[in-house]
């Protein structure tokens, strides 16, 4: 059943200044097992899943293998798994959707134009998602609001229009930086190695870089397009929603 937009508004008025582990454990209360986590295995998504396994061991967590992951990832999910006793439930790309776009544009086709990087990121990525989103009543990202320019007005709370209006949870959104790190480091929790190699972001291979001290967390992905484009269409739909909505705008 889609969730409504007078539901969303009143969770959000509820849960905005909640802690994660409040909105953690009401949402599988509310929601599993129709309730899922979308994990890249970065620090704010280990987060997650250690509050997640806290409330029930059996929650559900899912990746997404574009096929162009770091090695760093696949050793840290799977660390992840051992050390919190979680199930991952690995999605894949269409092979071929991948065949096809690597033998008519080559290997790297997304650093040509925007287009051709959305369309990379729609077989890898998108597709994906839309597959693993189906059926489930509401989902759950380790999405903050200090992560880009596209986030900062990101709610607790919203609906995902282009996922069939099912909830969308941001339980870290209010967190910083430096928050996220004392959890892994009180916790004791898996760390991937790609951090302290200058990631603060963590996607495929040949789209993320490190970035330098001070820069803006985001330059390390797509570091050839404007800031304002870094998305990969997981979480774009609702990019700049956020004040109108709170405005009273752009609603039905």
């Amino acid at each position: 059943m889609a969730v409504t937009m007078e539901q969303a508004r009143q969770w959000r008025t509820r849960f905005d200044e909640e802690s994660p582990e409040a909105v953690i454990r009401w949402a599988l209360s509310e929601f599993h097992p129709g309730i899922a986590l979308a994990s890249s295995f970065s620090m704010e998504d280990i987060v997650l899943i250690a509050m997640m396994a806290d409330v029930r061991s059996d929650a559900r967590i899912f990746a997404l293998d574009t096929g162009r992951l770091h090695e760093e990832t696949y050793e840290t999910a799977e660390a992840v798994r051992r050390m919190l006793g979680v199930r991952v439930e690995w999605r894949f790309p269409s092979m071929a959707a991948v065949e096809e776009l690597e033998r008519s544009k080559g290997l790297f086709s997304f650093r040509e134009s925007l287009e051709n990087r959305h369309e990379c990121c729609r077989i890898r990525k998108v597709e994906p998602l839309s597959r693993a989103l189906s059926g489930l009543r509401a989902w759950v990202t380790g999405q903050r609001r200090e992560q880009a320019v596209t986030r900062r007005t990101l709610p607790v709370v919203e609906i995902d229009e282009g996922h069939g209006k099912i909830l969308k949870l941001n339980p870290l959104a209010g967190w910083t930086e430096q928050e996220v790190k004392e959890y892994v480091r009180k916790r004791g929790l898996p760390v991937n190695r790609l951090h302290d190699m200058g990631y603060p972001s963590i996607g495929c291979a040949p789209c993320t870089r490190p970035v330098a001290p001070g820069e803006d967390p985001r330059a390390g992905r797509w570091w050839w397009e404007r800031p304002e484009q870094k998305e990969c269409g997981l979480h774009a739909r609702n990019a700049g929603e956020y004040d109108r909505r709170d405005k009273g705008e752009g609603e039905e």
